[in-house]
């Protein structure tokens, strides 16, 4: 099978500023570990004359109208992409079409299927992400229009989770027939043995609760949230400790002695990949009370390294996370309460934590890595081309 894979970027190396944070090198890998051939049809370039209209869109909608702008749905920019693609695809042999987000294809015409892997739809994050809230109306109509095109030119429509394949058809009305579900894997080089994540089960501190938040964006990803479960906690006589990876934490006093604050570490380096990877495979739970998100991959990564997952039951996560399998899913605006109660739970019957972290691993072995996702996503090329 010899696929043609579209990205606007350059998918091809993961770099520190790569787009949505290495999954579409992710992807093409999980393809190619499954001998699909992968011709890679990105970067995309955006013309100056382009990029200064979208300035000056930007610029209007700020400072005239007060409305957010957001690019990625502009049609001349997107008719440009397929005028790209098209010229890319001129005298070469290829199977299928498939670009990872639905955007780049939408007004692509070619003989291949065309098919892609995204994890929401404009529906699923308009009014949902702070950046994709007041926004122009003309910009929203652009996004139900970009996202209606790619549905009815696909022959299949793959998402990484429920959420996102339920607004497909719900939403824009997409064939129920050619929308599919896989999950996205964990965005990590190089997977420990399960010998070696049960040692690392059985070495976490029974007298203390190690947490650990990784996010870049400190309230919509809950860090509040977090810091006042980890203080609570300690106030109810267990002994916690917040780590916090990518952000700076945000609170109304001093920070106290139990948060760790480590800031950004960049994954790509080999000595941040490995400081990330023990300081997750030290914890007890990886928390992530988050407000919106779609599928954030650090989910699986945790569960990767046998760490349960502290999160909500917002956007794709369910499909993700389920309870007392491999983590435990809250409200929304759950009480901090909720949290603690779950957690001090789980401390007095250790054995109970043990049984989840472990559960935790095989969810990423059974379903959440990229080998797994790479199978299914070649089985269901197979039945287009």
């Amino acid at each position: 099978m010899k696929l043609g894979y579209v990205t606007t970027y350059d998918s091809r190396r993961l770099k520190g500023t790569n787009e949505w944070s290495g999954t579409g090198y992710y992807i093409a890998r999980s393809l190619k570990e499954q001998s699909i051939d992968v011709e890679y049809l990105g970067s995309l370039k955006e013309p100056f004359s382009l990029q200064l209209l979208r300035k000056i869109k930007g610029s209007f909608s700020k400072y005239i109208f007060n409305k957010n702008y957001q690019k990625d749905a502009e049609p001349l920019t997107l008719k440009n992409y397929a005028k790209q693609i098209a010229s890319k695809l001129n005298g070469k042999q290829l199977d299928v079409i498939f670009s990872a987000t639905a955007n780049p294809i939408a007004y692509l015409e070619c003989k291949e299927p065309i098919v892609f892997w995204a994890d929401g739809t404009f529906a699923n994050i308009h009014n949902f992400y702070p950046l994709y809230s007041n926004l122009d109306e003309t910009v929203i109509k652009d996004w139900h229009r970009m996202e209606e095109l790619a549905l009815k030119r696909c022959q299949l429509a793959i998402y990484s989770s429920d959420w996102a394949a339920e607004s497909a058809i719900k939403d824009y009305g997409a064939e129920p027939n050619k929308v599919k579900v896989v999950p996205f894997g964990a965005n990590i080089e190089g997977v420990l043995t399960f010998e070696t994540v049960k040692d690392a089960i059985e070495s976490r501190p029974i007298d203390k609760c190690k947490l650990i938040f990784i996010a870049v964006d400190w309230f919509r990803k809950g860090g509040d949230v977090a810091y006042q479960v980890t203080k609570k906690l300690n106030q109810a006589g267990l002994k916690t400790e917040l780590t916090v990876i990518g952000c700076s934490p945000i609170v109304d006093e001093p920070l106290p002695s139990f948060v760790n604050a480590l800031g950004f570490i960049s994954k790509s380096t080999p000595k941040g990949k490995a400081q990330i990877q023990n300081l997750i495979l030290e914890s007890h739970f990886l928390i992530l009370p988050t407000l919106a998100d779609c599928t954030p991959i650090v989910l699986c990564e945790a569960n990767s390294l046998g760490v349960p997952c502290l999160s909500t039951m917002v956007g794709g996560i369910p499909t993700m996370i389920h309870n007392d399998i491999n983590g435990r899913l809250f409200d929304k605006y759950a009480d901090i309460s909720t949290y603690c109660d779950y957690i001090l739970t789980t401390f007095t019957n250790y054995s109970t934590y043990k049984d989840i972290a472990l559960s935790a691993y095989h969810e990423y072995e059974s379903r959440l890595n990229w080998r797994v996702a790479g199978k299914k996503v070649k089985e269901l090329l197979s039945t287009v081309i």
